[in-house]
This record gives C-alpha cells, sequence and structure tokens, in this order.
C-alpha cells in the first residue's frame, strides 16, 4: 500500500512539473520577454589577431615593450598589475639595467608589523607592483590577469578601449537608434558611453584620445588602434606569462603520449593474442 502510495505522489509531481513546464513555455511564446537595452545594444567583440594566438604562438616582444609602455604612461595612474613583478620584465626582453631602471622609479609600500608603520622604498626586482591609490569615483580593477577574467580576452580589452561612441544617434547592427528605441537609456551624467561594455556605460574616461598620445621607442606609429592592439597584447603576457612554455611543453607532451597509447595497444594485442585467436 505504501508502495503505491508513493508511486501515485511520485506521478501527481511529475504530472505538476510537465504541467508548469508547458504552461511556461506557451507563456514565453505568445507573450516573450521585453528585449533588454543591453540585448539590443551590447556588442561582441571585435576580431583581434596576435602572435600570441593559436597552440604554436609566441610573444612579438617589440609589441609587448609597447604595450607596457602605454600601459605605464596612459593605464597606470588608475590600474594596478599587482601580480606582475619587476624582475618579470625581462621576459618582455629589457635587460637587468633598463628592468631596475624602471623598478628605481617606483616607491613600494612595506608594512612593519613590530612598529605597525609603512614605509616605502625604491622598487627592486622582486618586488611586485604596487598597488594604485585612486582618487576618483569608482574602483579600477587590476589589469594583471584582466585578459582571463573578461570574456573575449584581449579582443575584449582592444574593443573597449576603442568602441567609446557617442550615444546621440548611435545605432545598432540592425540600424535601430538606441535612444529612440529606449529614450530612458540615457548614459547617466559621470558615466560614458560604450557598446562594448556590459551595461553600455562605463565610469572610465576615454583613456585613448588621439594618435600620438604615446611616443613609441621604436618608431611604430602610435595611432590609437595601435596603441590598443599593443597593451592588449602586454595584459595577455600579464595573465599568462608562461604560455610559450606551456606551448613548447605541450605538444611534446602530447607526442609522447600518443607514442604511449600505441605502444599500449601494442602489448596488449600481444598478450591477448592467443586468447582472441590472433
Amino acid at each position: 500500500m505504501i508502495r503505491i502510495f508513493s508511486m501515485l505522489v511520485g506521478a501527481f509531481f511529475s504530472l505538476a512539473l510537465l504541467w508548469s513546464a508547458g504552461k511556461g513555455t506557451v507563456a514565453y511564446i505568445s507573450e516573450p520577454p521585453a528585449k533588454t537595452v543591453e540585448a539590443e545594444f551590447h556588442q561582441h567583440p571585435k576580431a583581434l589577431s596576435l602572435s600570441s594566438d593559436g597552440p604554436f604562438g609566441k610573444f612579438d616582444r617589440q609589441q609587448l615593450q609597447r604595450g607596457f609602455q602605454v600601459y605605464s604612461e596612459v593605464c597606470a595612474t588608475c590600474h594596478a598589475i599587482k601580480q606582475v613583478s619587476y624582475g618579470d620584465l625581462r621576459e618582455l626582453g629589457y635587460n637587468d639595467a633598463e628592468v631596475k631602471a624602471i623598478a628605481a622609479k617606483a616607491q613600494i609600500p612595506e608594512y612593519n608589523p613590530a612598529t605597525g608603520e609603512v614605509k616605502t622604498h625604491p622598487g627592486a626586482l622582486k618586488d611586485h607592483f604596487p598597488p594604485v591609490v585612486y582618487g576618483g569615483s569608482g574602483n579600477p580593477p587590476d589589469l594583471s590577469l584582466i585578459a582571463k577574467a573578461r570574456h573575449g580576452g584581449a579582443a575584449y580589452v582592444y574593443s573597449l578601449l576603442t568602441g567609446y561612441a557617442d550615444q546621440a544617434g548611435y545605432k545598432n547592427e540592425k540600424g535601430e537608434e538606441l535612444l529612440k528605441k529606449f529614450p530612458d537609456a540615457k548614459t547617466p551624467d559621470g558615466l560614458f558611453f560604450n557598446p562594448y561594455f556590459a551595461n553600455l556605460n562605463i565610469a572610465m574616461p576615454q583613456p585613448l584620445v588621439s594618435d600620438g598620445q604615446v611616443a613609441y621607442k621604436d618608431g611604430t606609429k602610435a595611432t590609437v588602434d595601435q596603441m590598443a592592439q599593443d597593451v592588449a597584447a602586454f595584459l595577455v603576457w600579464t595573465a599568462e606569462p608562461k604560455l610559450e612554455k606551456r606551448h613548447q611543453t605541450g605538444w611534446p607532451v602530447l607526442g609522447f603520449l600518443l607514442f604511449a597509447t600505441v605502444l599500449a595497444y601494442m602489448a596488449y594485442r600481444t598478450v591477448w593474442a592467443e586468447k582472441k585467436g590472433h
């Protein structure tokens, strides 16, 4: 009797679940929810090709140095890269003297647990980039891992930096004008319209505003597009500094695993040959 009762209860809940799901499906089809301004006007990252892309990718050291220069002269006033040490910059192609000179320009805070005092000392190779004290509104994120933390990675960074637009008259790919379709979606004061940002409005003012904002030491023309590509490439490196070694190690490991698989299969065939009549 208890078993029959349990089956009836289970059948009742199954039917209730199916009825609820069916009713919800019918309601969704007949009266679909209104699309939000983000769904209609948010843009996916632009295409970006870097030398580090793909399983055989390698970093372009010249581009990484240019990207570090853009970070240092434009981004570092608001954003830190706390996961990176000054000694790591040797991976960009700088020699020890150059890295020491870069580190020495920074003042690294050092907490003394005995006295509770915080003193500073000039940066050294072992030190990580210090945190940035930002006095404005908002909370600028640390950029060390931003290329891994955001969907689209480097393409997202590049698109965001080059994606600032005038909201007035802005149209999406369908040709729909934002403020005509969503009159209440006007960007609030203190924010800036960027269709590549999740909610379209970002607290960060446009950082790359004109060509030549950075004077590249290697003579490359510093267009806004070039600077955005270079700093995006640099942030790929900060997020994955061992990318090249991972690529170099990965292929031999895959080759060894393939070879070991073939040996294991041949051993299997040899051991079981008599049993299976081979």
